[in-house]
């Protein structure tokens, strides 16, 4: 399954707006409308956001080719740093563009900058792709036989270059026995539980059942929990991390019913330069995401109401980081300070 493409100086997205109703591609040329196309969702999860911005620096590049070269450069910085804006959280976003930036400060002629920019963005893409069934190989390891598995938000094929981080482990789980069921939180407001994640498992044939997000506890009391595992949007250099707002909910309910709470990411999503979570910048989104359901006004009008796209889940609640070079375990900020940096 993937949700990004590029070819021909184009970039194509699958529409995650439109699904599972709609498998909708939509085409960019211009990088103004992939960075809309980031911040409206059509593309979302940390790590295909990066992939997508790279991508549409690559457009950039094609539409300022023309200029002189102190104006390619100068406007270029400016598509990055437009880019940069889009949304504020999941550091993948920054990471691959400053992988992209250092390329305009080489020694090299214009055109060369060009293929060196589209070389770059694919194996930003390659990577992810790569950096995902490694993540999967290690976190399959540490899933229980005849596990039900709960989930929350979409950290899958849809979120990445493909395959996925946290779906990457059930897959991989999956493929040896040890899955017994998927369940997949509908991750209010925008319901990508419910809507990436189970078409996503649906597609694989991984058994899955969809909960509400307020179910997670009568879930674990009834012991149809064995572990939890989820992705992560940006991760402090101590383990603190954030994903989708809720994560921090059930890390609680897990440790209070002793169920293994675990994050799956690559690398490139933590930031090592902030030492804790309360550095993290949380997004928020407009408001009306959670006043009205799917065009349907589901309050009064005029009631007041907040929208953060993520919360802070400090790392004493993490029973493991699983990661591209391995499963982690305490003490996070040593064992997160020996890995290996791209």
């Amino acid at each position: 399954m993937e949700a990004i493409r590029f070819s021909n100086q184009t970039l194509y997205l699958l529409d995650q707006t439109a699904l599972p109703q709609e498998e909708v591609w939509r085409a960019y040329t211009r990088y103004q409308d992939v960075k809309n196309a980031i911040s409206t969702m059509v593309v979302r999860g940390a790590p295909a956001i990066g992939i997508t911005a790279a991508y549409a620096v690559v457009l950039a590049a094609h539409q300022y080719a023309s200029d002189t070269w102190e104006l390619f450069v100068s406007q270029m910085s400016q598509a990055i740093s437009d880019l940069n804006a889009a949304r504020p959280t999941a550091v993948n976003l920054s990471w691959a563009l400053e992988r992209m930036k250092r390329l305009l400060f080489s020694p090299k002629e214009e055109t060369l900058v060009l293929d060196a920019l589209l070389e770059e963005a694919i194996a930003i893409h390659n990577e992810d792709i790569q950096m995902n069934q490694r993540m999967g190989a290690f976190g399959a390891d540490v899933v229980p036989e005849n596990a039900g598995i709960l989930t929350h938000c979409n950290a899958g094929a849809l979120a990445t270059g493909g395959y996925g981080t946290a779906l990457g482990v059930i897959r991989a789980a999956h493929k040896q026995g040890r899955v017994s069921m998927v369940y997949a939180d509908e991750t209010r407001p925008l319901l990508q539980g419910a809507r990436l994640t189970a078409y996503e498992l649906q597609k694989d044939n991984i058994p899955v059942t969809v909960l509400t997000d307020n179910m997670a506890g009568a879930m674990m009391a009834a012991g149809k929990i064995q572990m939890v595992v989820l992705g992560c949007d940006r991760m402090a250099a101590n383990g603190d991390f954030a994903n989708k707002i809720g994560t921090y909910s059930l890390a609680i309910l897990a440790q209070y019913h002793g169920i293994p709470f675990y994050t799956a990411l690559p690398v490139s999503t933590i930031d090592f330069s902030i030492e804790d979570g309360s550095q993290i910048i949380i997004e928020e989104r407009d408001g009306n995401e959670v006043l009205n359901f799917f065009g349907v006004q589901t309050t009064p009008v005029g009631v007041l109401t907040c929208n953060p796209a993520f919360d802070v889940t400090p790392h004493h609640l993490l029973t493991g980081i699983i990661t591209d070079q391995g499963v982690l375990y305490p003490p996070f900020d040593r064992h997160i300070a020996a890995l290996s940096r791209r």
